[in-house]
């Protein structure tokens, strides 16, 4: 029971901060980088000391062979071979924002592994304390 609570509640956060960050980034798809709002007379590979053209070189970066979404899915291995929850979050935020900023093949696969690394059910703290020490070797000695 204490698990499908804390279930929910990870789905809940997970979701929550997937709609916020999905609003804020289809904002910037739809409201800057498709109406052409981006500087276009920087210099080649962010040279311009200028921030707005250094913020745009990075953003298309970010975009030329979906790195973003593959750094989503790296994150999201990660944090599910390895149960490491901030990966995991990682994989997900990331992979949420590759949905929206044209790297979808690879960020898909990111946000499922992630939501599955974040929904895995974690033994409780003080489950460690419960297992046995000698490791298999206390049925042994009560047969002889």
């Amino acid at each position: 029971m204490q698990a499908t609570r804390q279930n929910t509640r990870t789905l809940a956060r997970a979701l929550f901060g997937a709609a916020l960050l999905g609003l804020a980034l289809a904002a910037l798809r739809f409201g800057i980088i498709e109406n052409g709002l981006l500087p276009r007379d920087c210099g080649p590979g962010g040279a311009d000391a200028a921030l707005p053209c250094t913020l745009a070189w990075l953003l298309v970066q970010s975009f030329q062979l979906q790195r973003l979404g593959w750094l989503a899915l790296l994150a999201a291995m990660l944090g599910f071979l390895f149960t490491w929850r901030r990966f995991a979050w990682f994989g997900w935020f990331a992979g949420v924002a590759g949905l929206i900023l044209y790297s979808a093949d690879p960020a898909a696969l990111a946000v499922l592994l992630a939501l599955f690394a974040l929904l895995r059910d974690r033994p409780p703290l003080a489950a460690a304390d419960k297992l046995p020490t000698d490791h298999g070797q206390g049925q042994r000695e009560h047969r002889q």
